[in-house]
């Protein structure tokens, strides 16, 4: 071959090599809105993080905007995970009552505006809480991008069952006319669980315009128990023992206070029987508390808070996993994240029978519901699972199978694609 053809040949390749790079479509540039984001740990901000890792494989380029609401002190820019998040400072008014949500409203719209400018994004992706959607939304339409906001909880609800403010009081009812305000300014929503999505419906978003993109786990980081961390197991002296394990915060509307009353009508029939409680929060002084009144406290291992990454040995030494959540408006509604961690490791979990916890489990298919509010009947129905081990294995590898084909982030994530290509499809 002559050097003209193989220069003809370099050309030609050359140029499939360019139409192939523009036939490729460009990444979609999406500016997300969070309230915190990792390096605080919450499942707040392990979702987010799950979500944008997701996003990258789906081609999606993303930039990250956190609010002042939780800011720490710090670099404005900060590199954690693989991601650079852009933090916002509290301004003038974020230490005074009332004032301070409207600070954190002013400062993110200023933040956004320069982000928006600097990268012009295809999209706003605003998420819980409401506060958030509203400073996106002044700068969405500013510059005619869309927006879509994530609701990720029913914040009002959620103050309520923390003793923060009661169900109608004025607190509650602003909190509920911004979270509406927020939902209408947007031009899609995504949330959680359908529970949210039934709500939102109810309060005038089309149902056409609401995406459910569920809450996951990485299947890769809970693989089956297939042991007990003997090393951890021997430091709680827990050798030999049969365990009922709660993973989790330590809120009233958990239901713990239900758990330990039917632990105490459970125990004395069941002496290897302990309950190992992994977590904190507001109820641990009356938890401890009531395990004395009820006589159970030698039987009942407090761990307190676990680093993340020790999590998983805490789960390995769990025989079942209790989630006896409180029948009220937020948990009717809220999925919970727990559960789904305890059956991606194959571990049996047994929750009350509440529309979150539906949302996860099939009775005595993938878990067992009891009724919630009701120890007597959950100490029931432990004593039964005690009494019938030999059915646990096929309940446990349901669970597993239903998280691995329905609740992966790779799942779940996949859901948010359509929605941007709606919101694009219509602005145009």
């Amino acid at each position: 071959m002559s050097q003209q053809d193989n220069l003809a040949k370099q050309n030609m390749a050359q140029q499939e090599a360019a139409q192939q790079e523009l036939a490729q479509p460009a990444p979609l540039q999406v500016l997300h809105v969070f309230d915190h984001s990792v390096p605080l740990h919450s499942g707040y901000a392990f979702r987010s993080l799950a979500i944008l890792q997701q996003q990258q494989r789906l081609n999606i380029s993303t930039r990250q905007l956190t609010s002042s609401k939780h800011y720490l002190a710090g670099p404005a820019e900060e590199q954690v995970a693989g991601l650079t998040f852009q933090r916002t400072q509290p301004g003038l008014l974020a230490k005074l009552p009332v004032l301070s949500q409207l600070d954190v409203i002013n400062q993110l719209e200023r933040q956004l505006t320069k982000m928006v400018q600097q990268q012009k994004p295809d999209i706003i992706h605003a998420h819980s809480p409401s506060l958030n959607a509203l400073a996106a939304a002044k700068v969405a339409r500013r510059f005619n991008i869309p927006l879509v906001y994530e609701m990720r909880a029913s914040w009002e609800d959620a103050a309520v069952s923390h003793g923060s403010c009661k169900e109608g009081d004025l607190r509650y009812r602003i909190g509920q006319y911004l979270e509406k305000k927020a939902l209408r300014s947007a031009d899609y929503v995504v949330t959680i669980c359908q529970g949210l999505a039934d709500q939102i419906a109810q309060w005038g978003v089309a149902r056409d315009r609401i995406t459910v993109v569920a809450n996951a786990v990485d299947i890769s980081a809970f693989n089956p128990v297939l042991c007990k961390d003997q090393q951890l197991e021997h430091s709680l002296n827990l050798q030999g023992k049969t365990v009922l394990g709660f993973l989790g915060s330590f809120y009233r509307y958990e239901g713990l206070h239900i758990l330990l009353d039917a632990f105490a009508r459970l125990q004395p029939q069941h002496p290897d029987l302990r309950l190992l409680l992994v977590g904190g929060g507001l109820q641990e002084a009356a938890l401890r508390a009531q395990a004395k009144e009820l006589n159970i406290s030698d039987y009942i291992i407090f761990t307190g808070r676990v680093d993340h990454h020790t999590i998983s040995r805490y789960y390995s030494l769990a025989d079942m996993f209790i989630y006896p959540r409180q029948a009220i408006r937020l948990t009717e509604m809220v999925t919970p994240l727990k559960p789904l961690e305890a059956m991606a490791q194959q571990g049996l979990v047994v929750a009350s029978d509440i529309g979150g916890h539906r949302e996860l489990i099939r009775h005595n298919d993938t878990g067992i519901l009891f009724e919630p509010d009701n120890p007597a009947q959950l100490a029931r129905v432990l004593a039964e699972l005690l009494s019938n081990r030999e059915d646990w294995p096929r309940i446990k590898q349901n669970g597993r199978n239903f998280v691995a084909q329905e609740r992966t982030w790779q799942h779940t994530v996949a859901a948010i694609l359509p929605v941007y290509q709606q919101v694009l499809s219509d602005r145009r």
